[in-house]
């Protein structure tokens, strides 16, 4: 009867089996909320940019009012 060691070899593979498998499901899980994270700070990105550049131009136009009015100090 050698059949003793191959079970015992068997039942504590069958855990780790089981364990790595959970573990790929988590991965899995991980790698879709990182490349939604990523998404979204794509998106984050862009909409600074267009703010940034919003507020370039009313900083341009501020200027501008303050030297036709006089406002702006030589």
């Amino acid at each position: 009867m050698d059949d003793g060691p191959t079970n015992l070899v068997l039942e504590h593979l069958r855990p780790i089996r089981r364990s790595v498998e959970r573990t790929e499901l988590e991965m899995t899980e991980l790698k879709t909320r990182v490349s939604a994270m990523k998404e979204t700070q794509g998106q984050l990105l862009v909409s600074l940019g267009v703010v940034s550049k919003r507020l370039d131009r009313h900083d341009e136009r501020l200027s501008r009012i303050e030297r036709r009015l006089d406002l702006v100090e030589a």
